[in-house]
């Protein structure tokens, strides 16, 4: 039988309307080191894994999706490191509204406990947790 191949996310993209807002939340609140890319670009990253950004000013040329991100459009889920309990603790010290959790969802390790919530655009962001 033949092996399957063992690809791993790199990166998707979302998109923003207001790059000073969405740095600012995506570095302060979710921890992402924000990496300028050149003019009017940026990326999101959390270890070797990165939200690519398109915003305000951003020219990536031709090879985009055939209907393009828009801001508000994206739906993701990150990995929280500790206890579900312990991201709703920083989200609410963050005055994050949570849209709905804790509750048990399947995620790409098994099940785990998620929480939701939007960003500054609208796109939905799941933090699960398999602690």
């Amino acid at each position: 039988m033949e092996r399957a191949l063992s690809l791993r996310l790199d990166h998707v993209v979302i998109a923003v309307s207001d790059w000073a807002r969405s740095n600012a939340f995506y570095r302060d609140l979710l921890g992402a080191e924000v990496v300028p890319l050149g003019a009017n670009r940026f990326a999101y990253a959390f270890g070797d894994q990165r939200l690519n950004v398109h915003g305000p000013g951003t020219d990536v040329g031709e090879l985009v999706a055939s209907d393009p991100v828009r801001p508000g459009s994206s739906d993701f889920c990150l990995e929280w490191p500790g206890s579900i309990e312990q991201a709703v603790d920083h989200l609410r010290r963050q005055g994050v509204e949570l849209l709905a959790g804790p509750v048990t969802r399947a995620g790409a390790r098994g099940e785990g406990r998620s929480v939701y919530f939007r960003d500054p655009d609208g796109s939905l962001i799941e933090l699960i947790s398999y602690v």
